[in-house]
Parts: C-alpha cells; sequence; structure tokens
C-alpha cells in the first residue's frame, strides 16, 4: 500500500513543465506543415515525445497525462455531490463507505472486468484531485457508545435538520407522510432449569437455541404501519411454513448476525417500502443510518421517488427514535405472554425458528389495535417529531457542552466540502 508521501514525491518527479495550450500551439504548426515534430516541440518547449503521439493519433489532443482514472470526473463530481447530500441529511460519509461508493460506480462501468475494490491509492489520488474543495478538521471529542445523555449540539442539529425538511415540504400537519423505521431483535433459547446430573437422569439435556431474529418495522407518524420485514440469523427455517403462518405482506431475509446489513436495507427500501408507501409525495423516511448504513442505490432511487432520507444523529436513537419510544416495548410484553415466558425483560424467548414467524404474527396484531396505534403516535410526539416540538426531549436527557468527557478510541479527521464532511480514522 503506497504511502502519502511515496505519492507525493512520485506527483513532484512526474509533474509537467508545459501546459495544453503550449501542447495545442505545437500541433497546429506541425500539422501546418511549417515545423517538424523536432523544430515544434524545441519552439514551444513541450516535449517530443509527447508532440508525436498526439500527431500520429496515439493519444488524444487535450487527454490528462498520467495513469487512467478509474472512474470518470463526471462520476467523480457526482459522488463529490453525492456525499454533500447525504451530510445535509445526517449521513456524514466515512472514508470507508466512499471509497465503497466509488467501487460500486466502477463495478457498474466495468461488468465484464474481473471486480476489484478500489484502495488507498485511488483515495489518496482522490483527495489530491480535490485539495481545493477539502479541508482537514479535527472531529469532536466524543465518547462511543449509548449513554443516558446525549450531546445537545446533536439533538439541535437533528432537529434543525428535521425543520428546514419539513417546512419547505409542507409535511408539518400531513403525519401519514412522515416514516419511522427501526429493527428490534428477539434472541432464541431455552431457559436454564436447574436439576439433577444427567447421568442421573439417564439422557442429555437438549442444548438451547442461539437464533437470533430481527424485525425491521416501518409506522407513519399517523400510526399506519408497512407489513415488518423479519430477518433470521444464517438461514431460512426449513420449508416454507414460516411465510404461510407469518404476518400478512410480510418480507423475510437472513445474514449471519440475523441482523439488518446495507444490501438487506437495500432490499427492503427497494422492494418493499415504495411498494407498501403512499402514492402522496413528497416522504420523509427517518431512520437509524450508522447502523446500516445506506447503499447508492438506495440514495438515487429515493432521490428519484422524492423521499427524503433523514438519518438520526449517533448515540440519540433511545430518545429521537419512536418505535424505540413505545411500541417495541409493547410488542415484546406481547411476544413475551404468547411465547409463554411471561416477561418482555427476558434475552431469550422458548420459541424455535420455524416457529417464530407464527407467533409474532399475533404479536403484530397488536399494533393495529387502538392501543397499539395510540402508542406509535406517542412515541413520534414523545420524540418531538411529530408534531414537531425541539422541547418535548426532556433536559435531563441532554448533555450539556462543558460536561463531555474526553475522547475515547482512535482519533477522527474530517473531510468537509461545503456542508459536507467525511470521515477518515487517523493513523
Amino acid at each position: 500500500m503506497p504511502s502519502r508521501n511515496h505519492l507525493d514525491k512520485i506527483g513532484r518527479k512526474k509533474k509537467k513543465k508545459w501546459t495544453e495550450e503550449a501542447m495545442e500551439r505545437a500541433l497546429v504548426e506541425v500539422k501546418s506543415g511549417r515545423c517538424t515534430v523536432r523544430q515544434a516541440a524545441k519552439e514551444f518547449a513541450v516535449p517530443k515525445s509527447s508532440l508525436g503521439d498526439r500527431v500520429s493519433g496515439r493519444v488524444t489532443p487535450g487527454s490528462r497525462s498520467g495513469p487512467a482514472q478509474l472512474i470518470t470526473s463526471a462520476d467523480e463530481e457526482m459522488l463529490v455531490e453525492f456525499s454533500l447530500h447525504m451530510s445535509k441529511h445526517g449521513f456524514p460519509l466515512t472514508k470507508q463507505q466512499l471509497v465503497s461508493f466509488a467501487s460500486s460506480i466502477y463495478k457498474r462501468q466495468h461488468r465484464r472486468v474481473a471486480f476489484s475494490k478500489l484502495g488507498q491509492t485511488w483515495w489518496l489520488n482522490f483527495r489530491k484531485r480535490q485539495e481545493n474543495n477539502i479541508s482537514i478538521q479535527p472531529a469532536d471529542g466524543v465518547v462511543r457508545g449509548r449513554t443516558p445523555c446525549v450531546r445537545k449540539e446533536a439533538v439541535d442539529q437533528f432537529f434543525h435538520l428535521l425543520r428546514a425538511v419539513m417546512d419547505p415540504q409542507g409535511l408539518r400537519g400531513k403525519p401519514h407522510r412522515i416514516f419511522n423505521c427501526n429493527e428490534t431483535g428477539f434472541q432464541l433459547g431455552r431457559k436454564r432449569l436447574i436439576g439433577p446430573k444427567s447421568a442421573s437422569l439417564g439422557y442429555k439435556p437438549t442444548q438451547g437455541l442461539r437464533d437470533h431474529i430481527s424485525v425491521l418495522a416501518c409506522f407513519s407518524a399517523a400510526g399506519e404501519d408497512m407489513p415488518p420485514f423479519i430477518i433470521y440469523s444464517k438461514a431460512y427455517p426449513g420449508g416454507v411454513c414460516y411465510k404461510t403462518q407469518g404476518p400478512p405482506g410480510a418480507l423475510y431475509g437472513w445474514s449471519d448476525s440475523g441482523c439488518v446489513n446495507s444490501d438487506l436495507f437495500k432490499k427492503w427500501f427497494l422492494k418493499h417500502f415504495l411498494a407498501h408507501a403512499p402514492r402522496e409525495r413528497p416522504l420523509l423516511l427517518i431512520f437509524d443510518g450508522h447502523k446500516s448504513p445506506v447503499s447508492l442505490e438506495v440514495v438515487e432511487a429515493a432521490r428519484k421517488e422524492d423521499v427524503t432520507l433523514l438519518c438520526l444523529p449517533p448515540h440519540c436513537s433511545h430518545i429521537l427514535q419512536p418505535l424505540d419510544a413505545g411500541l417495541f416495548a409493547l410488542l415484546r410484553q406481547r411476544f413475551a405472554a404468547l411465547a409463554g415466558d411471561g416477561s418482555a425483560s427476558d434475552t431469550h424467548f422458548a420459541v424455535s425458528k420455524k416457529e417464530f414467524s407464527g407467533v409474532f404474527k399475533a404479536t403484530y396484531e397488536v399494533a393495529k389495535e387502538e392501543h397499539g396505534v395510540r402508542t406509535v403516535k406517542e412515541g413520534f410526539c414523545k420524540c418531538g417529531i411529530y408534531p414537531l416540538n425541539h422541547f418535548a426531549i426532556e433536559e435531563g436527557h441532554i448533555m450539556p457542552v462543558h460536561s463531555m468527557g474526553p475522547e475515547a478510541g482512535p482519533s477522527l479527521s474530517t473531510l468537509t466540502v461545503g456542508d459536507n464532511s467525511v470521515t477518515e480514522t487517523s493513523t
């Protein structure tokens, strides 16, 4: 992996000492027959070999020197504009995310070429090409992890973004166009029982299950729901009963962890959310995008469909996420009662992977009942999202600026393009 200093040295050695205007004038003189290639190169102070390449047609006049760009200048400008759009809506891109998006663009342009992810060399060259627009700023020292109190600046910035989206689009009085999607998890496993040793029983006890299943739910501020997205760990259950017994219209997927990831979120948004969303536009979708970064395809589709994606600030979802504020606790309570566990505070539920969708179908019915709809609306109200109310957040959850602790973990730097930010871990 080349270092930044190494690339800078190479750039200094190969820096052009001639201009394109001089090369064009020399080319005109040669083609008119007034000078030979050698005479024109000497007169206009341009390399003879480069001029000869243009005269013979091996190099197109006006083409850039050096290695070919992996993505075109137009696509690179689009990438910068895309990161600007993301930053304005609460999704400041990390270096890894930006390189990943650039790799997606490259893959779409070179479908027949063996795909190789763009690496450190491309990133350093990208930064060099954008040095007139990009400045490096230190990130603020924020203690990582969810805390009882969150930064006041983060909450203020979120409500500023929310107001900047809702007011121009006229969403203040249209709760059916404001959506929140969020994920909740269920750990399946039989409870441990205290009993005599297995030798005296004559058989070995059944091993507890370790299956994790997540449910991605989406509700509007009016209390209206979309069918849930059920995500299994490692693989689907055997057979098709999990689909026939599950909630009507539900979407199913799986991942190694049993949690939503970027690919699953893309599947949900493109094939599920847009299919069930109201036809009225614009729409607003609020979610925690830091857990499952959105893909380039999702952002492109959202802009085409007039859906604004608004990301919750990191470590603030427990006070700004409407579904966290009430409905999920109600769902877990109902699920525990149906599973026979008796308590929603249990971390494991005595339900098998095949049985889950059927039990959750009965659980999810509470969301359509009057009590469930009211709970969803109260969640939006408690978080100050609808009706829009910055002061709905309790002051006890807000951390004053002067009480912020020291920075934890590696230091971060922020690359800023106007209002755009890209975070990069310092080495």
